[in-house]
Parts: C-alpha cells; sequence; structure tokens
C-alpha cells in the first residue's frame, strides 16, 4: 500500500483526489492540506511514500516546496496549466495530472508510483541487479551500480561505465525506465548521474569518476536538494 497526502489550496481538487484514493487498492490517503506550510510541518514529524501536490498556491508554491523537502517523497503534481510540465520533470516527479482529473489517468499514475517503489525496495539488490543494454545487434549485460552516468547524444545515449561506454537507442524521456529515479538524477538536459559514485560536487559541475560534467542552470536548485547541500 502506496502511503500519501495530498495538498492543494482549492477544496474540491482535495475531495476529487480523497474519492480517487478511496476507490484505489494501491493507496492510502493519511492528511489532505489546503496550506502548504502545515503541510511541511506535518512532513517533517511524518513519512509518506507519496505527495499529491497542486503547483500554483499561496504562500508556498508546490515547486518550492518540493525543493525544501529531505529527503523527498516520490511526487505526483496535479494543476491546471500545462506548462509547468518540463520543470515538473526536471524535479523528477512520478507523473503530471491535468486538472480536471480523470480516474483513468489517476490509476496510471498510480501505477507508475507503485513501480517507482518496486524499483527502490529492490536497490538493496543493486549490487546484483543485471540491465541488458542493446548497442545495435550486441547487448550487454551490466550491473546496474556500474553504471557511472548517462549522456545524451542525439537520438542515442552512451552510457558510461568505469574504462566502457555503450552506446544505446534511447532518449531523455525513457531514461527512469532504465535506471531508477531514487538512485539516479537529472543534472543536464543531456546528463544523468549515478549518485553514489559522485566524487566532488562544484557550483556548476559535478565530478564522476574523475570526469567534469556540468550542471544546467535550470536543474541546480533540484541538485542541491537531491545532494542534502540544503
Amino acid at each position: 500500500m502506496i502511503t500519501c497526502i495530498a495538498i492543494d489550496d482549492e477544496p474540491m481538487a482535495l475531495e476529487v483526489i480523497e474519492r480517487y484514493c478511496a476507490d484505489s487498492d494501491l493507496v492510502d490517503l493519511k492528511a489532505t492540506f489546503r496550506e502548504p506550510i502545515k503541510a511541511v510541518a506535518w512532513l517533517s514529524r511524518e513519512k509518506v511514500d507519496l505527495i499529491f501536490l497542486d503547483i500554483n498556491m499561496p504562500d508556498m508554491s508546490g515547486m518550492r516546496l518540493v525543493q525544501s523537502l529531505s529527503p523527498m517523497p516520490m511526487i505526483i503534481f496535479t494543476t491546471a496549466y500545462s506548462h509547468y510540465a518540463v520543470e515538473s520533470y526536471n524535479l523528477n516527479a512520478v507523473d503530471y495530472l491535468l486538472k480536471p482529473i480523470i480516474f483513468e489517468r489517476f490509476c496510471t499514475a498510480i501505477n507508475k508510483a507503485a513501480k517507482a517503489i518496486s524499483i527502490q525496495n529492490s536497490t538493496d539488490d543493486d549490487d546484483k541487479t543485471i540491465v541488458y543494454l542493446k548497442s545495435g545487434p550486441l547487448t550487454y549485460p551490466v550491473k546496474r551500480s556500474d553504471i557511472l552516468y548517462l549522456e545524451k547524444d542525439g537520438n542515442y545515449m552512451t552510457v558510461h561505465l568505469r574504462g566502457k561506454r555503450i552506446l544505446i537507442r534511447e532518449n531523455m524521456s525513457g531514461v527512469f525506465d532504465l535506471v531508477p529515479a531514487t538512485d539516479f538524477i537529472r543534472i543536464h538536459k543531456s546528463y544523468v548521474v549515478a549518485i553514489k559514485h559522485v566524487t566532488m560536487i562544484e557550483a556548476h559541475q559535478l565530478t564522476v569518476n574523475c570526469e567534469k560534467i556540468p550542471v544546467g542552470s535550470s536543474y541546480r536548485e533540484t541538485v542541491r536538494t537531491r545532494l542534502g547541500l540544503k
């Protein structure tokens, strides 16, 4: 069962989430909040797996709220505005639901969250987890824990390992189906890095296995939060 809360300044929006959660066998709604500051105070005492989060709210926006949380639960944004989608995915949101939310779309988002939790629960076995990287006619079995970072290369992606690179046909929209968002972070429009392999953090770049990797300006706040720097 996925434990969750909902934060939205609109009472009717919260009622929809409450009704959908009650009709789902996958989620347990612990609380709802109309004031983001009260939700942050509650989260300082309690822990949940997931937050349904509106973006435009008084006193504190949903984006700012996410950046204030450490550790950060999974996030499903709920909003009437589509133009926040790119920024939400920069924050590794599980999904982005446009209001008015229909139940079928809600279920799709919950299933994504359930899949993410399943991956997260398997991280203890990460050293044994094998991913199969298809490069042209060849397929390489690789320990997921050996992946240092991934680099976008047109319609392809280069997977960087120690002493080896593998070019696969993949794009950024599918990268977190390949590696878990709990252990990897997008730091640039072209780079996703393994948090465990970061050896040095600077204002505009990270070092992974002696390689300097740029941090995009729109990703810096998220990177600082995920790496515990604020």
